[in-house]
């Protein structure tokens, strides 16, 4: 590993000159200023955050948010945070995570800390607690995720309520006119989490403006509780015909019930997901399904964030359009 030692040796001038170069911290020669750096160059020295933020005032370094708490599904949660981390490395930036249960006084204290330039926050719910201190802090931030109220921020994700609708609008197409949606655990509709409820807002809305009966149903994170909401949605007197699964935990448990229940998918029930690709692929009948695009998701909010960090304009609200795949699950009523 290259030394600072090393990269005086190099430039002909002493360790303290490389550091004044590096910190600014004295005036040092237009000719030795530029020697430093070429030897820098040449030698592929990194300095370390220290330096770089005696350099800049900054720390290359800012806080993921990411939600840690009850009826997430780590997996996916998973999938941003690779994103975001793979992203923020290609702009020289590095990550440090925070988990959602610190909630504001996480961000106080590495705000107040200088450790990190900005703030990128998931798990955004509707009255979201974090966001009034998020706008007083002063700092970049980006949201995947919206508010309620999402003035002065910079807020990206998936399009949830098109992608409620979309779904929707593939079965009623199909000839369907009862659809259930099995939906997040309680929990994450109790904490009013922003992606759940504009789903089922999307979902209703596309029911009311096609024709379709509709009906939501949230569903905790077991195999026990997907086969309880199929039971109680098969024992209705006018049993739905089809259903969306907005949870990656039951996917694969929701299929199994309907076929333990003596029901086939797709001939006697449809099936779609909203749920990574991969997920949808692997299932034993694989389903139709809209894509949560974790990966595009992540890396578009680390760009944002790195515009808006250079001073640059960036839009207030970047929505992904879905895009719905079609496989073997959906089918006539």
């Amino acid at each position: 590993m290259t030394k600072i030692t090393d990269v005086a040796r190099h430039a002909g001038v002493s360790p303290s000159t490389v550091s004044y170069v590096l910190s600014g911290k004295r005036s040092i020669s237009e000719e030795t200023r530029r020697r430093v750096e070429e030897s820098i160059r040449v030698l592929g020295y990194r300095p370390h955050a220290g330096a770089r933020a005696l350099a800049s005032s900054r720390s290359n370094v800012f806080a993921l948010v990411i939600p840690w708490s009850s009826g997430v599904h780590v997996p996916v949660v998973m999938q941003f945070v690779v994103s975001v981390v793979t992203e923020a490395r290609k702009h020289d930036h590095d990550v440090l995570l925070l988990t959602q249960e610190e909630r504001e006084e996480g961000i106080r204290r590495v705000a107040d800390s200088a450790l990190v330039d900005a703030f990128l926050v998931m798990d955004v719910e509707l009255h979201d607690v974090r966001v009034p201190l998020l706008r007083a802090l002063g700092l970049p931030s980006v949201l995947i995720g919206f508010p309620a109220d999402a003035s002065g921020l910079t807020c990206v994700d998936l399009d949830f309520t098109a992608a409620g609708e979309l779904c929707v609008e593939h079965l009623a197409g199909l000839g369907h006119r009862r659809v259930a949606l099995i939906g997040s655990p309680p929990e994450v509709y109790a904490r009013e989490t922003g992606y759940a409820r504009r789903t089922a807002e999307g979902f209703d809305r596309a029911g009311q403006r096609l024709g379709v009966t509709t009906s939501t149903h949230p569903c905790e994170a077991s195999r026990d509780a997907a086969h309880e909401v199929v039971a109680a949605l098969l024992e209705e007197d006018d049993p739905p015909t089809a259903v969306v699964v907005h949870n990656e935990s039951v996917v694969e448990r929701v299929v199994e019930a309907f076929q333990r229940s003596g029901r086939r998918v797709p001939q006697d029930v449809s099936v779609v997901a909203i749920c990574p690709d991969e997920l949808a692929e692997r299932a034993s009948v694989p389903l139709t399904s809209v894509a949560i695009p974790a990966q595009e998701v992540g890396a578009r909010a680390v760009s944002l964030l790195i515009a808006k960090l250079a001073g640059g304009q960036v839009p207030a609200a970047t929505l992904l359009p879905p895009r719905i795949t079609t496989r073997s699950s959906t089918g006539p009523r």
